[in-house]
């Protein structure tokens, strides 16, 4: 089945067509919050595998074969957040806009630029 490029670039396009698919095959009653989670974290464990011994500069210059391997796991652990999201009734636009305002607060550039500490690290700083 050839699929229309304009089809599958947007967001809800996608969210539509894993929709269809899940439907098709009447799998809407295995996907509650609960294994759609955890599915997504095996996929998620299934993506580290595929770094685990690598080196962070190794990490960062995949083969091609890799790569693919490397976009499948990704796929996969996407799919189910889309998934998750649509079976709880969230927005996922939304939800990572409403987000990145609270790292914002929590993490205000002038006190978390170019450092990996927590927040915790610095909000005594404020007292």
């Amino acid at each position: 089945m050839k699929i229309d490029q304009q089809t599958t670039d947007s967001l809800s396009a996608l969210r539509a067509r894993i929709n269809a698919f899940v439907a098709e095959r009447d799998w809407e009653q295995f996907h509650t919050p609960k294994n759609l989670a955890m599915a997504m974290i095996v996929e998620a464990a299934e993506l580290v595998e595929h770094f685990q011994w690598d080196t962070a500069e190794e990490s960062q210059r995949l083969s091609a074969d890799k790569r693919e391997q490397v976009g499948h796991e990704l796929a996969d652990t996407f799919v189910y957040l889309l998934r998750i999201a649509e079976v709880c009734g969230i927005d996922l636009i939304a939800a990572a806009n409403a987000k990145i305002e609270l790292n914002a607060l929590k993490y205000p550039a002038e006190k978390a630029k170019g450092s990996n500490a927590k927040y915790t690290s610095y909000i005594q700083d404020d007292d």
